[in-house]
């Protein structure tokens, strides 16, 4: 399928932040900061969970997948917004739905990897005996291979069906980015069979990964409360916050603007939400996850020794 065959439509035009040159050069300089950050931190936690048999574990495992997923993220979508901030904010018709497609992958995969290491926790605090029989390396990657696959599957489903939609009339995307809700606005061809199809997709994804992971944590919580000792229920604890507070402020962000009552609505409070969980959220996970973590704090030291020798 020729993609000139399927519309008229070469270059979308991505709705700018701010026409205010000052704002913009803050903004550009936030992003970019942003930008490194998320980069720079994923890539750190790779490195030193690689280099720390210590850390060779079904949970610093999934954490090695999670930054994978999140420099993805980042890499998809912000390039684009540091360009748009300074010079053209144009992008091709193969570059949009590029674009679409990576960031979809991204988003099905780290819902779904949520949801996998939500269980990890759950055997590893509620099952601790049969935890290395449940999770043995095997179980692992099989894990990991059903989040990226389905996430791929989800990716190639719901762009496949944009490229099928014809774009012969306004090009102006209002959002910062080629997501799904506001390109399909676009479309001079009928959407409603795909409108339902993605709502349905993002709901049913969203709403199963959320209930798994909250039924996870809620047997976890209830068997922390059953430890008599203090230290023993911080101790059990400290093993699934960091998880927590990241999953309770990615699914805060994607649940409202995924299942929000109005399609492909872009307003700036939806502009500021998608920046959360698309921006923010990849940069402050590996501050999250290492801050709280003796343990990986540890690995890393020694291997900055290890480095500065």
């Amino acid at each position: 399928m020729a993609l000139g065959n399927q519309t008229e439509v070469t270059v979308f035009i991505l709705q700018s932040f701010t026409e205010d040159r000052g704002l913009q050069a803050t903004l550009f300089c936030c992003f970019f900061i942003l930008f490194v950050v998320a980069l720079g931190g994923n890539g750190l936690i790779i490195i030193a969970i690689h280099f720390s048999p210590n850390l060779h574990t079904p949970m610093y495992f999934f954490l090695v997948n999670l930054a994978m997923l999140d420099m993805i993220c980042t890499s998809t979508i912000l390039p684009k917004v540091l360009q748009s901030l300074v010079a053209d904010n144009t992008i091709s018709f193969s570059g949009c739905l590029s674009q679409m497609f990576f960031f979809t992958w991204s988003l099905t995969s780290e819902l779904l990897l949520f949801t996998a290491m939500a269980y990890d926790r759950y055997l590893a605090i509620c099952r601790p005996l049969h935890y290395g029989t449940l999770m043995s390396g095997r179980v692992c990657l099989v894990l990991a291979a059903f989040v990226w696959t389905s996430g791929l599957f989800n990716a190639f489903l719901l762009t496949g069906l944009v490229v099928r939609l014809s774009f012969c009339g306004p090009n102006i995307i209002a959002h910062f980015f080629c997501e799904i809700p506001p390109v399909l606005l676009l479309s001079c061809s009928p959407t409603f069979l795909v409108d339902i199809i993605v709502i349905t997709a993002d709901m049913f994804l969203s709403g199963m990964n959320f209930l798994l992971t909250m039924a996870s944590y809620g047997c976890i919580i209830s068997n922390i409360l059953r430890i008599r000792s203090a230290e023993g229920k911080r101790r059990a604890f400290s093993t699934c916050s960091s998880h927590l507070i990241v999953v309770t402020m990615y699914y805060s962000t994607v649940l409202y603007a995924y299942i929000r009552p109005v399609l492909g609505s872009a307003g700036l409070l939806d502009k500021a939400i998608t920046i959360l969980y698309t921006v923010m959220t990849p940069a402050l996970n590996p501050l999250i996850y290492t801050l709280r973590n003796k343990e990986f704090k540890a690995s890393f030291k020694k291997l900055l020794l290890l480095f500065s020798k």
